[in-house]
This record gives C-alpha cells, structure tokens and sequence, in this order.
C-alpha cells in the first residue's frame, strides 16, 4: 500500500512538473519577443488622413495597419500630440492640424480610439508618441487656436516664440510640467495605450526661455550651471512621468527616443541619458536615433549603436532607431560617407542584423512609416526594402 502511495505521488509530480515548465517556458519566448516597431508621424497622418471623409480615413488606417502587419511589424509609434494638439478626444488639446484642416476643427472621430482598436486585433502594439515642449514649427500665431493651453500662455514666461525655430513650451515652467502631466494622464486612463514614447525634441534652441527660472535656482546653488539646470529639468519630467505611468498600469511602457550623439544629448537637447541607462526609475526602452550609415566618417553605426548599448547597465530595453529615409538619398552629414545610401542597399538589413548581437537588443524601429511604404521610393529604397523583409520573415 505505502508504494503504491509513492507510486501515485510521483506521477502527481511529474504531472505537475510537465504542467508548469511549459507554461514558463512560453513566458520567457513571449518576453524575447524583437520589438520590430515603425513610426508614424504627424507627416503621414496628414498625408494619408487630411481632407478624406471619415469612411475613407478608417480604411487608409486599416490598409497602414495592413502594411506594417504583413512586414513584419509589431508595434506602431503613433504620433498622438505634434503639436499641443490631439488626435484623440482631448479634454485638454485641440484637435490636430495633422488629421484636421484648421486646428480645433472637431475630429471626424477618435483617431487614436480607431488606431488602437485594429492595431490589437493585428497583434501590434501602439505607443502614444507625444513631443511635450514643441508648439508649433514656425513663428505664426495665427494657427494655434483658442482652444489650445499654449494660446493663453504666449505673452507670458511659460512659452516662446524661438526665431527661425517655432514656437515652444518653457520646459523649466512648473505650469507647463503639470501641463504634459495631465496630458499623459489623460491618455492613459481613456486609451488602451502600450507606451507611451517622447522623441528627441526637448530643450528647443534659446538661450533665454528658462532664464527666470535659472536665475531663481542658481540663488539657491552658486555653483549650478546652464547645463546642469537643463538636465534636471528634463529630468524631473522623465521621472514623474515615468511614476505617473507605472502608479496606474505597470504594464505600460515608457521610452525616449535620443539624438543619436551621445553628446548632443547633454550640450543641446539636455537629455541625461546616461542616469536613464544607469539607474532605474526612468524607463522601460531606450531608442536611440543612430541615423548613421556604416561609412559615415563622424559617427559610423556600428561604433556608434556599440556605444549606446554600452551604456546601459541595468534592465531596460535597447531599439536601436533606424534612417530608413536616408535609403537612396545623399546623406551630407556623414562627409566621406555621404554617398553611402545611395551605392548600397542593404544598410539596414545589416545595421538590424548586427544589433542583433549586442546584449542590451530587444529590437529595432524605422523612421518612418511613408520612407519605407509611400509612393515615393527609390530604386535603391524598393531593393533595402525587400532586403529587410527578408531578414523579418
């Protein structure tokens, strides 16, 4: 009797045993999962959305989810705010004059709502991408509608109009913080968002939107600097956002998505990327743009994606930003290399296929959506294209 007791608790085990590992097994493919993510911005919106009746726009959306889909693509960086805008129902931003004629004109329906909805019946992420500071691209006022908080704030510290640059949002501005707060907010508890994703356009260039809150911090410490100021400042609002994210769903993520000079980071745009790589608490991905071909005598790829995943040191994810628009074009920032996009077309492919190997790679993005499926491709484009394709298949 005793054995055959022991009999039956072995089986039981086994049994058990044979349940559970599966099970965490598929856990651990699930997480190794390449992110393979396009971007969509405000330029393809109002290419492919602007003007159309609201038939047409839900099925020019369906036929870009399409696209990504049969790619190969898993996940969408949507362009929700450009512009102190909205292509949501916003309680706090206008309507976007990416998917509407005139800023503030009522949207022909939840653009955002209709994007996340057939993105995850297609099995694809979407990341709300949001510029925080950035009001418009050029000086013209006119445009920016009632509506709109920038509106009540352009005679005032909190925003600028920057020469030959466009109109900005003070970062150093505590009404502004408290601003994108709420904006991010708003997102996340009315949308089924994945992530949320800011890009590379934080301090814009001035010299004097944040001077009174300089002066007033450096009474405080003698020792601050500009540069340092600026830092914390951009800081302050990676890290609040990142809590205010993860204090509703820890299941959404948040990621930046760098210049890719590492230096460009911390002398002009004031992005701390070495804290967000070193330290946790900020985010989930970093995506740095290394928009670099391989023969660019100033900031060559492989050196360059090297670097940054040097830089990380604890558990966050590596998605290497990808210059899918530079295929068959001239590149007159990589001087010796300059022609290299158009003498090759396999640049991507390889630049994918070597990040591959480094320990930090959870995946990559191309920027963006109308490089790789508009109507304006180059011979060299269509053959880069198939070529990635390949490597995803």
């Amino acid at each position: 009797m005793k054995r055959e007791y022991y009999l039956i608790l072995i089986i039981f085990l086994l049994l058990l045993i044979y349940i559970l590992i599966p099970n965490k097994k598929g856990e651990e493919e699930k997480e190794t999962i390449e992110k393979r993510a396009v971007f969509i911005s405000y330029i393809e919106l109002g290419n492919n959305l602007r003007g159309k009746n609201e038939d047409t726009m839900k099925d020019t959306i369906d036929k870009m989810l399409d696209n990504a889909q049969d790619f190969g693509f898993n996940m969408i960086l949507l362009q929700v705010r450009s512009f102190s805008d909205a292509i949501y129902y916003s309680d706090i931003f206008p309507s976007s004059r990416s998917v509407v004629n005139v800023e503030g004109d009522v949207l022909p329906f939840d653009i955002l709502k209709y994007f996340i909805k057939k993105a995850h019946k297609r099995d694809l992420e979407i990341h709300a991408w949001i510029n925080p500071y950035r009001i418009s691209n050029n000086t013209d006022t006119s445009i920016i509608s009632r509506t709109n908080p920038a509106y009540d704030l352009l005679d005032t510290g909190d925003v600028e109009i920057v020469d030959s640059k466009g109109i900005y949002y003070n970062p150093a501005s505590s009404k502004v913080e408290s601003l994108i707060l709420d904006g991010i907010k708003e997102i996340i508890t009315n949308y089924d968002v994945d992530g949320i994703h800011f890009d590379d356009y934080f301090y814009p260039a001035s010299n004097t939107i944040d001077e009174k809150e300089f002066i007033k911090a450096k009474e405080k410490d003698e020792s601050l600097t500009l540069q340092k100021f600026r830092l914390n400042t951009i800081t302050s609002l990676i890290k609040k956002t990142y809590d205010l994210i993860k204090s509703y769903d820890k299941n959404i993520l948040f990621g930046i998505s760098p210049d890719g000079n590492i230096e460009n980071n911390y002398n002009s745009n004031y992005v701390d990327t070495r804290t967000f790589a070193t330290k946790k608490g900020y985010i989930d991905y970093l995506m740095p743009q290394v928009y670099y071909g391989f023969l660019n005598s100033t900031k060559p790829f492989e050196k360059t994606v090297k670097s940054w995943n040097s830089l990380i040191t604890i558990d966050i994810d590596l998605i290497p930003a990808l210059a899918f628009y530079k295929t068959g074009n001239i590149d007159n920032y990589a001087k010796e290399g300059m022609n290299e996009w158009i003498e090759y077309n396999n640049i991507i492919a390889r630049e994918v296929m070597l990040s591959r190997d480094l320990s930090n790679y959870k995946g990559f993005a191309i920027f963006r959506y109308d490089s790789i499926f508009g109507n304006n491709l180059t011979e060299t484009s269509f053959i880069e294209k198939e070529n990635l394709k390949n490597i995803l298949s």
